[in-house]
């Protein structure tokens, strides 16, 4: 056998080994918890039942966070350690245009991904509504969510594959296409800054159906009476959805638009799969893991793992207190 072979079982046996004691130790615990005395049972069990996932939370996140944040004050690791350098780290940010590029690029993803996916979502759920074949086409746009970015990206690289002139035939589909239409084929993911957007289109493609499936449902929560109501004020069709369907559906709409934009913030696979961050298509995800494990610069990565959250973080804010609102109001 080889050693590969060995240590993966023995990496998988100790996965396994670990994985036991912890079941172990939580049914003790619950087992204990059970048996404790009536008076104050449900504070033990409580604690039995919420203990583990704290436990594994402190582990596997509020550590993680916290080392993260301080390795952003120090310089990169060596074999003598590392330095402790203030704000450094955050100042190289915005002083190296490379990295300059790389924001820029996360902000327009963040403008574009929510909004056009969120528009192209409410028109699909407004005009295939109620249709023939409701469900098929429904299920045709929403099928993209069921793919993972990394094949999402590895699909769409195959379809803006480039090939030179007179080399070879074209394997990408829309290149193909133009040397139907008698033009020439185009470099897609290389010409800055145009291959940002062509990225973007992959993401679109993947959360229009999100959008379309919560936005058509909360369409098809709004009474029908109101919809009538307003008819038969006058009102057309496009003052019908203006001024009653979108107001009904706002908080939804709220919804998707600020899980999209948390989403497309984190966006790593689909630039690493398509681009590998090249030709400046680097977004704030995809630069911390090449600072950070790449080039071994911990303190860059660091940083910019503290200013993609410092960037998450006022969304999950909002969307948290909308949903609160919505539940007030229920």
């Amino acid at each position: 056998m080889s050693e590969f072979w060995s240590d993966l079982i023995a990496k998988f046996g100790i996965m396994v080994v670990g994985l036991a004691v912890f079941a172990a130790v939580v049914g003790l615990i619950l087992f204990l918890a059970d048996r404790a005395p009536k008076r104050g049972r449900d504070y033990w069990q409580l604690a039995a039942f919420v203990g583990p996932s704290i436990v594994l939370l402190a582990v596997g996140l509020v550590y993680p966070a916290i080392r993260t944040t301080v390795l952003a004050f120090f310089s990169r690791q060596t074999a003598n350690g590392s330095d402790f350098v203030g704000f450094d780290n955050f100042v190289w940010m915005v002083t190296q245009p490379e990295i300059v590029v790389v924001l820029v690029n996360t902000l327009i993803w963040v403008a574009l991904v929510p909004t056009l996916s969120t528009i192209f979502g409410l028109a699909y759920a407004v005009f295939i509504d109620k249709s023939h074949g409701e469900k098929v086409l429904k299920s045709l746009v929403f099928m993209p969510m069921a793919i993972s970015f990394v094949g999402a990206g590895i699909i769409w690289r195959f379809m803006y594959e480039y090939r030179e002139v007179g080399f070879s035939e074209q394997i990408g589909l829309l290149n193909q296409i133009l040397v139907w239409l008698g033009q020439d084929p185009q470099p897609f993911l290389v010409n800055s800054p145009w291959n940002t957007f062509f990225l973007i289109v992959v993401m679109v493609w993947i959360q229009t159906g999100f959008a379309m499936v919560l936005l058509s449902a909360a369409i098809k929560g709004v009474p029908v009476e109101i919809i009538e109501a307003a008819r038969l004020d006058g009102a057309n069709a496009w003052q019908s959805f203006w001024n009653v369907t979108v107001p009904g559906i706002r908080g939804t709409l709220v919804v998707v638009i600020t899980t999209i934009s948390i989403a497309t913030l984190k966006v790593f696979d689909i630039v690493r799969a398509m681009t590998g961050g090249n030709f400046d298509t680097s977004v704030v995800a995809n630069e911390m893991y090449t600072q950070a494990f790449n080039r071994g610069e911990t303190g860059y990565g660091s940083a910019l793992a503290v200013v993609l959250f410092f960037m998450v973080l006022p969304i999950v804010v909002y969307n948290v207190r909308v949903m609160r609102k919505q539940k007030e109001i229920r």
